[in-house]
């Protein structure tokens, strides 16, 4: 599957144990690398609580921007504080649980007679659902629409499911080209410049600030190489006529 320019990719990361400090987070890094390898970048990530009202909103987010591709880690398993599939279900299918069979012949083909009367409710995805096959233990995540991807919250399970997925649908994207430089000089002398530049490119203003100067770095990206350098060279040629040193970096 060919990806377009329009993609949003949204990490949703939930998990109370990461915001009070009992684990690290493990996914940012990881799907932000993953992403990069095919020329993505994330639109958005949220490390979130496991709290329902919180999910819903969050989800509901990524559902009203119509171009969202989203990664939700954790939630998914079958204790109380797991939420992530009832609420899929009602945001993305405005529907309740449904058993997916062959989830529940996994599950009890794994677990036997343990599997009641708590494990097979994880068998309980929201309407449609695929699943994402997992290689630790075939204890699945699922998907909406090759859009929603929801994995458990182990790295080692999650994220060989998000590498195949990522693989197989998002394998390509569209070069983006990308100039930047250091100036020795405040932010606030290139701001009447900044104002020139066109929504259609990604302008990136980052002030550096040391006990001897003051510095800024300014980065234009676009899948146009001949519009960044036009609107760039706008920063060039002030700095030169202006007599400010700069840096391409």
């Amino acid at each position: 599957m060919t990806t377009t320019l329009n993609i949003n990719f949204y990490a949703c990361i939930i998990g109370s144990e990461i915001l009070n400090g009992r684990r690290i987070d493990k996914h940012f890094d990881f799907l932000k690398a993953e992403l990069a390898k095919y020329g993505h970048e994330l639109h958005a990530s949220f490390i979130i609580k496991d709290d329902e009202e919180l999910i819903k909103k969050t989800y509901q987010l990524v559902k009203d921007d119509k171009n969202s591709i989203l990664f939700s880690f954790g939630g998914i398993g079958s204790t109380p504080d797991d939420l992530t599939r009832s609420i899929a279900a009602d945001v993305f299918t405005s529907s309740t649980l449904v058993r997916h069979p062959q989830f529940e012949l996994d599950i009890k083909e794994r677990f036997g007679k343990e599997a009641y009367p708590h494990r097979i409710f994880m068998s309980d995805l929201p309407k449609g659902s695929k699943l994402l096959f997992n290689p630790i233990n075939n204890m699945s995540g699922f998907s909406l629409e090759d859009r929603f991807f929801f994995v458990p919250g182990f790295p080692q399970m999650a994220h060989p499911m998000i590498m195949e997925v990522i693989q197989r649908l998002f394998n390509k994207s569209n070069k983006k080209y990308r100039l930047t430089l250091l100036a020795q000089t405040s932010e606030n002398t290139l701001i009447d410049i900044m104002k020139q530049i066109p929504k259609d490119i990604e302008l990136s203003s980052l002030p550096i600030l040391n006990k001897d100067n003051i510095s800024v770095e300014i980065s234009l990206s676009s899948t146009d190489s001949l519009h960044v350098e036009k609107y760039f060279k706008l920063f060039t040629d002030f700095l030169d006529s202006s007599k400010i040193t700069y840096n391409l970096i």
